[in-house]
Formats: structure tokens, sequence, C-alpha cells
């Protein structure tokens, strides 16, 4: 399980420590830390006590599980659960994404190749094309799949009957999500932000996993600035662990987690230097604010849908920024946490 040091681990590149999305070369990683039972899996209680009733019930029927579906933020455990439902259920589990079912045949041969129980775990299946939404349908209500053979007057419906099984659906856009499939799923399930008590649990037992001695305050350190997301917090782990081998005989202390992080351009916050140059370049180029969108992104030389999707949410939710109806503006928090002092405001600004 051990990792050589990457020669750019400590250069905040394109990708960002702090981004909650699955990285280039991260799937080996998250999967070795995936827990592999509810008793597991740390956090989201509400969540999983539910879903121990509901897994319990369709095991005592002695039939498959309805389909499932859960949502949130990225990073915060929905693929793990996924594979926690198999594990529960004793199912084979096949994994996709909404954006590599092409076409209606790519998802025709998966279904027909399911058995009786087995899970289909669908990833991001807001993004997943409308034509082959309204083959999964049937599939999902009847378990049969409705293939058109030919065209025009002489096409004709040919239907497959499936072996019962279940599809666990994974969104971070709910709203993207049709009606008539959202329907189909049997439960919802909501993911949200972690603690800090819980975050420090889940770094622990990825420490233990990585075999890695840490002080109780080193992972304390890592826990506050993990953006409350398990993803994010075994990332920073992981490049601690690389600076301290490195740098030491491999035990990870609060110093050396300070210094690795410090080098990691993250703050005690959690932001990183993306996050830093948004929030300084509207204190210094325009005076706090607000500023639109568009010009924002000019100014920080980056694309409307990084700042809004990537860079805004983690601000606004820290209270670091706030929008308002003409553009975005900087709060007294951030002034006071970039060591700025805040201006002067001659009228309170209405937030959206």
């Amino acid at each position: 399980m051990e990792e050589t040091l990457e020669p750019s681990a400590f250069a905040l590149d394109e990708a960002r420590l702090t981004t909650p999305e699955v990285q280039d070369g991260e799937g080996g990683f998250d999967f070795a830390l995936r827990p592999k039972t509810l008793d597991e899996f740390i956090g989201q209680t509400k969540v999983k006590d539910n879903l121990h009733i509901f897994l319990e019930a369709a095991k005592k029927r002695g039939q498959p599980c309805e389909h499932v579906l859960f949502y949130g933020p990225p990073g915060l455990g929905k693929t793990s659960l996924a594979h926690v439902i198999s594990h529960d259920m004793q199912a084979n589990i096949r994994v996709t994404s909404g954006p590599a079912l092409e076409r209606v045949g790519d998802l025709a041969a998966i279904l027909t190749n399911l058995d009786e129980g087995d899970i289909l775990f669908i990833d991001e299946i807001h993004r997943m094309n409308h034509s082959i939404e309204e083959v999964l349908y049937p599939a999902m209500e009847d378990f049969a799949l409705d293939i058109v053979i030919g065209k025009g007057p002489t096409a004709r419906t040919l239907r497959l009957d499936l072996k019962r099984f279940t599809i666990i659906g994974a969104t971070t856009r709910l709203s993207l999500l049709s009606a008539p499939l959202r329907d189909r799923f049997g439960v919802s399930f909501h993911l949200d932000f972690y603690t800090p008590e819980e975050m420090e649990k889940i770094l622990q037992r990825s420490a233990q996993l990585l075999q890695l001695v840490c002080d109780p305050q080193a992972l304390r350190l890592i826990a506050g600035r993990s953006r409350a997301t398990p993803r994010v917090g075994n990332r920073l782990l992981k490049r601690v662990r690389d600076y301290a081998e490195v740098k030491s005989d491999g035990g990870v202390t609060s110093e050396l987690t300070e210094a690795a992080l410090a080098a990691l351009g993250v703050d005690a916050r959690g932001l990183d230097e993306a996050d830093r140059r948004t929030l300084t370049v509207i204190m210094e180029k325009f005076q706090g604010g607000p500023v639109g969108l568009s010009t924002l992104a000019a100014a920080t030389a980056e694309e409307i849908e990084t700042l809004e999707e990537v860079v805004e949410p983690f601000l606004l939710q820290q209270g670091l920024l706030a929008r308002t109806p003409r553009g975005r503006v900087a709060t007294d928090a951030a002034y006071l946490h970039l060591g700025f002092s805040p201006p002067l405001r001659q009228a309170t600004l209405s937030i959206t």
C-alpha cells in the first residue's frame, strides 16, 4: 500500500488538493480506505440507521433491496455506501457512470448480464443520456427491457425479461435528475458534511489502515482543514505521510503536520491558493465587491464554471463570500482571515 513520493506532491497543480472530486490515480487509494460494513462507516448516523432497517427488511423477505438513490456534495461517501450495501446483501456489484452509458446497447448489455440480486451502481446518474434514461424506466419498474427492432412501419418492440436487480444511483445535482427517474427509486438518502469529531475518527481509521503512527493533535489539524469531506481529509493525510517519510522517520507529529500543510498551501480553515486568490482579488481590485462572476473570472484567470462549482461553494459555506443581486462580496470574516482590515460599508447588502 506504500506509494512513492510524486515529484510534484507539494505543488498545487490544476487538480487542487482540496477539491472533493476524485482525481486521476486515486481510485486504488480510495478503495483501500473504503469501509466494508455499516459499522465501519463513520458519520451519517441517520442515513445508516434508516439504511440498516431498509436492508434488514429486504433480507427477511428474501428479496433484493429496492432501488436506492444517494445525493449530496462529492466526496462524502456515496460510492462507499453502495459497496457497503453490496457487502451487506452479499450481492455482486457492477459499477458504471452516467456519462459512460453512451448508447442504449451499453445499458442493455449490462442489464442482461446481471444475475438475481445483483447491484448496478450508476455514479453521476444525472448526466445520463435521456434516451438511455427512458429505457431504464421499465427495467427499474417491471424488470424488463424493451428493445425496438427496425424502423418505420415495420418496427416492432421486443421485451426481454430481466432478473430482479437493484440500481443504486449517486448524484451531486439532484435538481438535474428528472422526476420520472427520481420517483422510481424506493428510497433516497441525502449525505451531509461531517463534523470535526467524525473527521478525526475517519482519519484515525485511515491512519491505522495505512499503518501510520500519528499524534492525535496531528489528526486534529488535518481534520480541521479537510473541508468536512473524507475524500479531502484522506488526500491530505496521504500527502502528510509522504512529507513525513521524506523529512523524518515516517511518524507524524503535530509540528511536522503543520509544516506539511503549510508547504501544501492549505491554511487553518482549509482554504488553498485558488480560494485565497479569489478573495484577495475581490478585496484588492474591487474594494471587497460586489463584483460580477464573469468579471471575477477574468480577473482571476479562472473559468466561470470553476469559480461557481469548485471555489464558491466552500467559501459560501464558511461565510467568507456572499452572493448579492449585484455580484460577489468578500465578507468581514474573509478580511480578518486574510489579515486585512474590513472596510466601512455604507449600506447593508441583501444576500441571495
